[in-house]
């Protein structure tokens, strides 16, 4: 692993300054990429003193408020704050891989106080609350949760945080007595649904219902996840609704899933990934670089644990389709400006950083480090944030919500400078 990284990371040198151009098309781009590694933590810095509230540590939806009160008051939304604390964690570990004591331990101590910020806030992740408030009542709000968590159990070891993962990630395969959903999955049809509804005194789900790629690909990379840090010799439990897997149980329910998505939410030829399914209709050919990202994490954590080229072919089509086709505008990636979309490249930092470093694709590096370099020239030099169009100069007096600003940050911080 360490090698690839290192390997990884030479060629981020020796590709700096390559052209970068779109397939099928004549534009290409040069850039000498000339951001700093000082400007990486410059640029972390901004998007915290921001969008953080350090009265409570969770993140405010927009630079226009004081406070992160509640949904409805300030607060983001509660499935963007575990890519906020993702991107901690990132920081933690560009830290300790720049041997900066200082930052390390700043950093670990914002990751604890984000976690237990979260944790008061949305109702000490109770996964049966289902106020629509400060609780949980769709259930790809708690997967995003589900693989966050897992995450920090890898890497700090914290017994509670992978206790509060599984318990999530059963909450959402088998549903909650309390709440009265039947689950997320779809015992007779495969995939996962989306949401229950009515919030309160739910229908079963039916043939028919959506299943979108935003359940189903994180669900498969929450299984991985946690297939890779559950112990290794434990019993299966009994029970109808268990609250744990095995490793085995894991992978399995993690193939499987990721099999019913690529039937149906993938496009074989292009890579393209639709949004949504209903029932036997076409699917919903509306791609998002979120659904694009979650598609090749869980392709290449399937990858990693199978060593089947399969999985990492897929991750490579999805990756292309990206870059080749929906960022080919602008040779960057592309903005959606709704509703808290632009949180979708801070997820896709997170998985496309797989992709170079665990399994050395390092034909992305140019395109990311581009993405990176106009969108930090043309950030608001006030207050060193990043609007989500990088391409367009950021005015200084602008609005701008955390989820937008959150992806030049969280690219720097999985592609420093070297």
């Amino acid at each position: 692993m360490k090698s690839k990284k290192h390997l990884a990371i030479m060629s981020i040198l020796l590709l700096s300054t390559s052209a970068w151009g779109v397939k099928g098309s004549e534009k290409t781009v040069q850039s000498t990429f000339s951001y700093t590694n000082n400007d990486v933590w410059t640029a972390y810095d901004g998007f915290n003193r921001t969008f953080l509230d350090v009265g409570k540590y969770i993140y405010k939806t927009n630079s226009s408020y004081q406070q992160a009160v509640d949904r409805h008051n300030g607060a983001a939304a509660i499935w963007c704050q575990p890519i906020y604390w993702d991107m901690a964690m990132n920081a933690y570990k560009l830290a300790k891989t720049q041997k900066d004591k200082q930052k390390r331990e700043y950093c670990k101590e914002l990751c604890e106080k984000i976690f237990a910020g979260n944790k008061a806030q949305y109702a000490g992740f109770d996964f049966d609350d289902n106020n629509e408030n400060t609780g949980w009542f769709i259930y790809d709000d708690i997967m995003w949760w589900t693989i966050s968590l897992a995450r920090a159990y890898e890497l700090f070891g914290e017994q509670e945080y992978l206790k509060l993962s599984e318990a999530s990630f059963s909450r959402v395969w088998y549903g909650s007595k309390k709440v009265g959903d039947t689950g997320s999955y779809d015992k007779e049809h495969g995939g996962m649904f989306w949401q229950w509804q009515p919030i309160r005194n739910p229908n079963p789900n039916k043939f028919g219902d959506g299943k979108m790629a935003c359940i189903n690909f994180p669900v498969a990379v929450a299984a991985l996840t946690l297939y890779n840090n559950v112990p290794k010799k434990r019993k299966a439990s009994t029970e109808t609704s268990p609250g744990y897997q095995t490793r085995e149980q894991y992978l399995a329910k993690g193939k499987e899933i990721y099999e019913w998505g690529v039937e149906n939410l993938l496009e074989k030829k292009t890579g393209r990934i639709a949004d949504s399914r209903h029932g036997n209709g076409n699917p919903a050919w509306k791609a998002h670089v979120y659904n694009q990202a979650t598609f090749i994490g869980a392709s290449i954590l399937l990858y990693k644990a199978t060593g089947e080229r399969h999985y990492l072919d897929n991750a490579i089509l999805g990756a292309d389709y990206t870059v080749n086709e929906m960022s080919a505008a602008h040779n960057l990636l592309p903005f959606e400006s709704g509703i808290e979309q632009g949180i979708y490249t801070a997820i896709f930092a997170q998985y496309v950083a797989m992709l170079v470093y665990d399994c050395g694709q390092t034909q992305y590096l140019p395109f990311l480090k581009r993405n990176i370099e106009v969108g930090w020239s043309n950030r608001d030099k006030t207050r060193n944030i990043c609007g989500g169009e990088y391409e367009k100069a950021l005015p200084a007096d602008a609005v701008v919500d955390s989820y937008t600003a959150s992806g030049i940050p969280a690219l720097m911080l999985l592609f420093p400078a070297n």
